[in-house]
């Protein structure tokens, strides 16, 4: 378990970078880090493996203050996966992912066997692209290699630093289905920070979304779509990308758009157009109303009757 105690960043020239921050990140879940350009994701990573250090508050990896470890020794035992890769250019594929096993002081054998293994896993043949050296696999190619060499030493934790962002849209569409399929094999603790928000959504366990140092909301992908805590998220994450990927039953009776003009029912109640499909379902189920009078400010849009509803709900899951 990873948990960040009321983590405050101030660097030299005044920037407040993070502002008493506190996150618990569970065993064994991929969690992304995600906010806008400059609202300190990077820099709250960059603490687990102490490339930054706080200002105030502690970090602690399985109850251990991080401050407290040799930097060096920390590093050995956490994965570190970044966007320009920084693979060797002299060295062959299978001497870079051997690095850290190397280091760890692991037997030929043994490191031998994690590496065919995890080539195995990111989809990339061992007898035929070990032998390689970086300047001949593709942009891909290599970010896969990345992930293997961050692998290779068998860490509990991973951090992977907008591993994906410099690739072509379908390279890195297979690179974030292949790190969610390993994860499934794994079972590692992966922190990932991205400003994609498609990306977060495909890929989390949990999201923690942030800004301006701060932490606006954490939760699962479905817990941020279904209720985004406040405006700055509800539009990071976009209204549209919200209502193409909620369930059918929690959008808005308005969107739907199957209303008729007169009333053919009564009694009728008058609701609003923001009111969910389900909500607005379960109150002509239980009878006090045949039909709903939907308006928008003072703007009436029109009737719907449960069947009418139903029908809509119906033909929306068809379309999604």
């Amino acid at each position: 378990m990873i948990r960040f105690d009321k983590i405050s960043k101030v660097y030299n020239d005044g920037t407040e970078a993070l502002k008493n921050v506190s996150l618990t990140i569970p065993d064994e879940q991929l969690v992304v880090i995600i906010g806008p350009s400059g609202c300190g994701k990077t820099t709250l990573m960059k603490m687990i493996n102490r490339l930054e250090t706080p200002t105030s508050g502690e970090v602690y990896v399985d109850g251990k203050a991080v401050s407290s470890l040799d930097p060096v020794e920390l590093r050995k035992t956490i994965g570190y996966v970044i966007q320009r890769i920084g693979l060797f250019p002299h060295m062959t594929i299978e001497k870079n992912a051997s690095l850290v096993p190397n280091l760890k002081g692991w037997s030929k054998e043994k490191t031998a066997k994690r590496i065919r293994e995890l080539m195995v896993m990111v989809g990339l043949d061992p007898k035929q692209y070990l032998v390689k050296y970086p300047l001949e696999l593709s942009g891909g190619q290599q970010q896969r290699i990345g992930v293997v060499r961050a692998l290779a030493g068998n860490p509990e934790i991973v951090l992977m630093d907008e591993p994906f962002s410099a690739l072509d849209p379908i390279s890195r569409e297979q690179l974030q289905m292949e790190t969610k399929s390993l994860q499934e094999k794994i079972k590692k603790t992966i922190v990932f920070v991205t400003h994609d928000m498609d990306e977060a959504l495909k890929i989390a366990d949990r999201i923690v979304v942030m800004k301006s140092g701060e932490i606006e909301q954490i939760g699962t992908p479905s817990e941020l779509i279904e209720n985004p805590i406040n405006e700055f998220v509800k539009n990071f994450i976009g209204i549209e990308r919200i209502n193409r990927k909620r369930a059918v039953g929690k959008r808005e009776i308005q969107e739907f758009n199957c209303f008729f003009e007169q009333e053919k029912q009564s009694p009728c109640l008058e609701v609003d157009a923001s009111m969910l499909l389900e909500e607005a379902i379960a109150l002509l189920e239980d009878g006090a109303a045949t039909c709903l009078l939907v308006k928008k400010a003072d703007e009436k849009l029109g009737y719907v009757t449960q069947s009418i509803l139903l029908r809509a709900m119906l033909a929306k899951e068809e379309v999604v």
